[in-house]
């Protein structure tokens, strides 16, 4: 049996938001305004081209690039007076795997990246742990302004935000999603249930298999829960067929 890598530690668990049918409602809303935009994809199940690949890769740049500008210039929030810049996303866009947080802190409103600080580099050494690169990976966030204070994201914040991260959802295409916390996972999966009640078992957003587990940042402040999260990351590793590395 694996161990738990020794430096695996992180994670956000302070609940304390969510208004599902809020949320929902707001997206109902926004697709009314034609924000559900529809996204090349080819079937994983069946085996393209290489010039069908490339030409599916290109689209999702393409509509990824474009997704990134319209939450460069937003201000659908408050958020958006206190940022210093916008953090979209980052990684491959062909990723297997879509790391969701809750929102940026102040490195990553500095850096323009999510999850550089402290939680970032912890992150880190669980996807080094996982024998990938950050690079073969997507990471994204609930809200792509950081809040005052680091606070949690206020529910209409994450109502006005949450479009830009179903789309990009739409994009990429992830195979599995592993919601980081309890913001992100209250918002995915529209619920109140905690991250000790959700985790353990695999949910679905958008007909994706969702696994939660604890927030870097909390595990950083509650080293005892690593072993709990390890467990997470190794069932979603399974449920895609990916093999520790020896």
């Amino acid at each position: 049996m694996v161990g738990i890598p020794e430096d695996f530690i992180e994670g956000s668990g302070n609940p304390a938001l969510d208004a599902a049918r809020l949320l929902r409602q707001r997206l109902e809303v926004n697709r009314g305004f034609g924000w559900d935009m529809p996204v090349g994809s080819a079937s994983r199940a069946s085996v393209p081209t290489q010039s069908a690949v490339s030409g599916e890769i290109e689209d999702r740049e393409a509509v990824l690039e474009s997704i990134r500008a319209e939450v460069a210039d937003c201000t659908l929030c408050g958020l958006c007076e206190g940022r210093t810049q916008t953090v979209f996303g980052v990684g491959n866009k062909s990723a297997r795997i879509l790391f969701v947080g809750e929102g940026p802190g102040r490195d990553e409103d500095l850096a323009g990246e999510p999850f550089v600080g402290r939680a970032g580099k912890l992150l880190d050494k669980i996807i080094q742990a996982m024998g990938l690169a950050r690079e073969e990976v997507y990471i994204a966030n609930i809200v792509k302004c950081r809040p005052p204070e680091n606070r949690n994201p206020a529910t209409e914040e994450m109502a006005a935000c949450f479009p830009y991260l179903e789309r990009q959802v739409k994009a990429l295409q992830p195979e599995v999603i592993c919601a980081l916390g309890g913001v992100a996972a209250k918002a995915l999966l529209s619920t109140d249930l905690s991250v000790g009640r959700l985790r353990g078992e695999f949910h679905e957003y958008a007909g994706i298999p969702v696994r939660v587990t604890y927030h870097p940042a909390y595990l950083l402040r509650s080293p005892g829960e690593k072993k709990k999260a390890w467990e997470d990351i190794k069932a979603l590793m399974a449920h895609i067929g990916l093999r520790l590395p020896a």
